[in-house]
């Protein structure tokens, strides 16, 4: 039975259980009625009865509607249970007819199957006999092969054999040459224990003959073996200390005049092609007043001015006797320089009090530190360095109001740099490291009032910090000899700056110093033994040692210069350099009677 038949089954069942439950209901509505009609008729007006009685009524209808719905749908069930019916006898048709189709698909495919089978055995039968053929061909070539193999094998066999018999021949011939070898080499051994013996007794006979020798030469000589040796030693080591000492001086000498020669020449042609301004300044400026009223304004109300003047800048203002002008004295210039600013822009404006002190302060405070970036950056320009550190930058401003025996620093800088590119150049090095090296070695002069230490190994820690590299930092830190100078650029940082400190006119020192400079530098040479005179000359750039002929030699006198230039660069501190010259004079003196 299908799916369709089974639910139209389904349907008619429910229709006929729905069709019997109304006939049912109708029946009790109907006995119902019967029961309550023979009873006392109730009054016809009566609203109860009529309304019981159209209820009734409706639902009489209501059930009849209903009966007829359900004959309609059992005669609806009826007309698809006949159509069912008849599609399924259809379908029944189909089914057989698809049946006989299918068993004679069956039987075809039955008969195909017989076919391929018998051909498929056919084919195989095939494909043996082939793979029996060309097994049996492989066989047949496998075993060639090994026949071959076999053949190979023992041909190499028969070869190794030849040569395993050939070198058994061989191997017994060498041991008869060893056995021979063995024969000659004792008897070698016997000759060579003769000949050992026999050069054993004429050792003991020479070392006899010698001992007699010796102690016949010590007695003919009156000294022993040890002392002439010692004697001889002595003689020898005195003449190779001379010859030594002699030919270190030519050596010496030959090495200073070529070199003088072309460091004269190298430092002449940088001092000629470096043309540089020089300006002296001290530890004092001088303001020029409009009036000597002035004075009075600046002082102030019982000195307030002026009190605060030298509280808000650290400035010693002094008011003296000098018409139209005071003094500003501090050590620290740029400090004295904002000051000096701070007092000419308060003479300039007419209006002096405390707290307008304060603010041209600071306006005065940031022109100098705009004056000296700029200053900076113009010596930057002129030398050709443009890679600097801001910071660096900063600090170098600030040498612009440095002085060193009168010198600039920031232009003795530049100046150094300049120098020490002239001899880069000279000697075919790399100017612009060692310019670089050269314009930055005196750096620490800007931090020597702040931090404690020579300015040569500050300004070197300042370079490291920020970078610098490592030669331009030893040349900062060797150009004093605070450090021994390891490079090139560090020698010729210390040139340049010696060739920039020490042409004239450059820097100035009181009479006092330079007095005592000149009678230390003669008390060092004149301490030495063996010196006559001492004299200081050319403002004491050079030594003039007299020495005793009879005291010293002339080799002693190499070492005594030596000795007075070591001692005086240890001790005293100056521009340039010093020669030392020894001057020794031999007299021969003869009477004519």
């Amino acid at each position: 039975m299908t799916g369709f038949q089974i639910a139209l089954t389904v349907a008619m069942t429910v229709l006929g259980v729905v069709v019997v439950v109304v006939l049912f209901a109708a029946l009790k509505v109907i006995r119902r009625l019967g029961v309550s009609a023979p009873g006392v008729a109730p009054a016809a007006d009566d609203p109860a009865f009529l309304a019981e009685k159209d209820r009734q009524e409706h639902s009489l209808a209501s059930l009849r509607t209903a009966a007829e719905d359900a004959t309609a749908a059992v005669d609806e069930a009826r007309a698809a249970a006949a159509a069912a019916r008849t599609e399924a006898a259809a379908a029944k048709a189909e089914a057989s007819s698809a049946r006989s189709e299918a068993r004679r698909i069956l039987d075809g495919a039955r008969a195909e199957a017989d076919s391929l089978l018998e051909r498929a055995h056919r084919q195989a039968e095939t494909d043996a006999e082939q793979a029996r053929a060309a097994a049996r061909r492989a066989g047949e070539r496998e075993v060639n092969q090994l026949t071959a193999v076999a053949k190979e094998q023992s041909q190499d066999a028969e070869r190794r054999q030849r040569r395993l018999d050939e070198r058994e021949r061989l191997l017994a011939e060498e041991a008869e040459r060893l056995a021979e070898r063995d024969r000659r080499i004792s008897s070698t051994e016997t000759d060579l224990l003769e000949r050992e013996a026999s050069f054993s007794r004429r050792e003991a006979e020479l070392a006899e003959g010698e001992e007699r020798h010796r102690e016949e030469l010590e007695r003919i000589a009156g000294l022993t073996a040890d002392a002439a040796r010692i004697e001889v030693v002595e003689t020898i080591e005195g003449q190779a200390k001379r010859e030594a000492a002699l030919l270190v001086r030519d050596i010496e000498n030959d090495a200073r005049n070529t070199a003088e020669q072309r460091a004269r020449h190298i430092v002449v042609d940088a001092i000629q092609r470096v043309a540089s301004e020089q300006t002296a300044e001290s530890v004092v400026s001088v303001l020029h007043l409009p009036s000597d009223e002035m004075k009075g304004r600046i002082i102030g109300r019982e000195g307030r001015n002026i009190r605060a003047f030298e509280s808000t800048t650290g400035v010693n203002l002094i008011i003296d006797d000098t018409p139209e002008a005071v003094l500003l004295s501090c050590f620290d210039p740029v400090r004295r320089e904002i000051g000096r600013l701070t007092l000419e822009k308060l003479v300039l404006d007419g209006r002096i009090h405390p707290h307008r002190i304060e603010e041209v302060f600071e306006q005065a405070k940031h022109e100098v530190e705009r004056l000296c970036h700029r200053a900076a950056e113009d010596a930057l320009v002129e030398v050709g360095i443009t890679d600097l550190h801001p910071e660096l930058m900063t600090l170098l401003g600030r040498l612009r109001y440095r002085t060193s025996y009168g010198q600039n620093v920031l232009k003795h800088l530049v100046e150094t740099a300049h120098i020490a590119g002239i001899m880069a150049a000279e000697l075919r090095l790399d100017p612009a490291l060692i310019k670089r090296c050269a314009f930055l070695h005196d750096i620490g002069k800007a931090l020597t009032h702040e931090v404690e230490g020579s300015h040569a190994l500050i300004g070197a820690d300042v370079a490291r910090k920020y970078g610098e590299h490592d030669e331009v930092v030893h040349a900062i830190e060797a150009h004093h000899n605070e450090v021994l100078p390891q490079t090139i650029e560090a020698v010729l940082t210390q040139a340049s700056d010696a060739c920039s400190g020490g042409r004239p006119g450059a820097r100035r020192e009181s009479l006092e110093a330079y007095v005592k400079r000149l009678e230390r530098i003669e008390e060092i040479a004149g301490g030495k033994s063996g010196v006559e005179k001492v004299f200081a000359m050319q403002a004491g750039r050079e030594i003039r040692v007299m020495v005793r002929p009879d005291d010293v030699d002339d080799i002693g006198a190499a070492v005594l210069a030596r000795d007075v230039a070591k001692q005086i660069e240890e001790e005293l501190t100056y521009p340039g350099q010093i020669r030392v010259t020894v001057v020794r004079e031999s007299r021969v003196t003869e009477i004519a009677r």
